[in-house]
């Protein structure tokens, strides 16, 4: 240990090489409810992509796993080293390189956060408009995992924005895919294999994103539901509407309860439709102009009350900033409640009334109580498993993953694998493409540095 510590001190300076005491504990976990926490053997904080080639050239040689790390927000694992492993935390490298306002990109470090970008773009009327939820979050953890989140109905997810990229390969190699352009049809697409690889292929140390007008005006509806099958009927008829939703959100009743209830919330909905109502849909609309905007939401209301809403609410501007962002710290508030595991299955928009129906069955069947809200615009919803016994949730994840896979779904919509999906990835997954992915990954990554147990055991 202590000659690795001196060899990577050598490289990033000894101030930024981090080894017992002195290390913080939140390196040694993520956010994932099922992880155990593990501390690294060191951790190692990078200032230029050179310093990172030459601590995965040290890491290469003496065959020590990797671990790449952005602001340790996700949900899967995939941020926590092994004892034996280098935790490379990208806190240094936070520096946006540029804003091109003729091409509409930026060209930002890993370590970069949401909140950082998009505060600098607002002052050119501009937006990176992929938000999973958490501004705290690194552009380099999104681009690992191909975060989401709410906007995703509207402006898709992170592998539609990022352009380029800057990586580090297992032996020290510097590549660089993509660039500022928006098409390509020169060879295989290097930039969409390493979105969504969570740091097992190469470490990605620059990332160039396109980027959007701002649009002035936008208007929050709430639209109470007394059935399940209504509201998740209702999804593809506003889509098909023609009114681009910006948001458009499934959340049941309790799910409604606890999140208002935990910001003090109140909007102003009657008791007599807060009792009738089994789940909602939150629809956000924006616009550049205040009229055409006005015109989409009474259009919306009136299509929401044809297809069965009690009501339709359009709430005042600082209710729907309070719901949207209650409705972001939802899994902290599952945390608290004791939840025991999430959920982020996608499946085809049009599946989700038997995806939903599926998931209730299997509550019922394991004794479990399965409550969320969803991405149903892009068909990603979100269920927290209140289930202690390790066997018994086992089978309840295990019942839910079949039954959405069944339906043409995949395991995870945004938040990845990781550790904590890979049993039920490896089991469910057709066995030629898990191949297919261990010959990328030995191609990459022939000593199997990186990510060590994400995604592929």
């Amino acid at each position: 240990m202590a000659e690795i510590v001196e060899l990577l001190a050598e490289v990033v300076g000894a101030g930024n090489v981090l080894a017992g005491d002195d290390m913080d504990p939140d390196y040694a976990h993520d956010e994932a409810l099922t992880a155990t926490p593990s501390a690294p053997l060191a951790v190692v904080r990078p200032g230029t992509t050179a310093e990172v080639a030459a601590v995965l050239k040290i890491a290469d040689e003496l065959h020590v796993p990797v671990t790449a790390r952005g602001s340790g927000t996700g949900l899967s694992g995939a941020a926590i080293s092994p004892p034996d492993g280098i935790l490379v935390s990208f806190e240094r490298m936070n520096a946006i390189l540029e804003i091109d306002l003729d091409n509409h990109v930026a060209v930002v470090q890993p370590g970069v956060t949401l909140e950082q970008l998009n505060t600098a773009l607002a002052e050119h009327g501009l937006i990176y408009p992929v938000f999973p939820g958490e501004s705290s979050a690194s552009l380099g953890g999104n681009v690992a995992t191909n975060a989401g989140g709410m906007r995703a109905v509207k402006y898709g997810v992170t592998r539609h924005h990022v352009l380029g990229l800057e990586a580090v390969l297992a032996n020290g190699d510097v590549i660089r895919t993509g660039g500022k352009f928006v098409k390509t049809s020169t060879g295989y697409d290097l930039t969409q294999l390493l979105i969504g690889s969570e740091g097992t292929l190469a470490l990605v140390t620059e990332a160039t994103v396109k980027l959007h007008p701002r649009l002035p005006h936008a208007a929050t509806v709430l639209a109470p539901f007394t059935t399940l099958d209504e509201v998740t009927a209702a999804v593809p008829r506003i889509v098909a509407a023609g009114i681009g939703p910006l948001v458009l959100e499934y959340v049941d009743m309790v799910t409604m309860a606890a999140i208002t209830a935990n910001v003090g919330l109140d909007l102003g909905v009657p008791e007599p439709v807060r009792e009738a109502a089994l789940a909602y849909l939150v629809i956000v609309l924006e616009s550049t102009h205040a009229a055409r905007l006005d015109d989409d939401v009474e259009a919306l209301g009136g299509l929401l009350e044809e297809l069965g809403a009690i009501e339709v609410y359009v709430l005042p501007s600082h209710a729907a900033a309070q719901l949207i962002s209650a409705r972001e710290k939802l899994f902290f508030v599952g945390k608290a409640s004791g939840m025991d595991d999430i959920i982020d299955l996608v499946v085809p928009r049009a599946a989700i009334p038997k995806y939903m129906a599926a998931v209730a069955a299997v509550g019922q069947e394991h004794g479990a109580l399965l409550t969320g809200c969803g991405h149903v615009g892009d068909g990603n919803v979100h269920l927290s498993v209140f289930q202690p016994d390790p066997q018994r949730r086992t089978e309840v994840m295990r019942a839910v993953f079949r039954a959405g896979l069944d339906l043409g779904g995949a395991i995870s919509g945004e938040h990845g694998i990781g550790t904590e999906k890979k049993k039920y990835f490896l089991e469910f997954e057709d066995p030629v493409k898990v191949e297919l992915m261990r010959a990328i990954k030995r191609a990459f990554d022939p000593h199997g540095i990186l990510g060590p147990g994400n995604l592929l055991d």
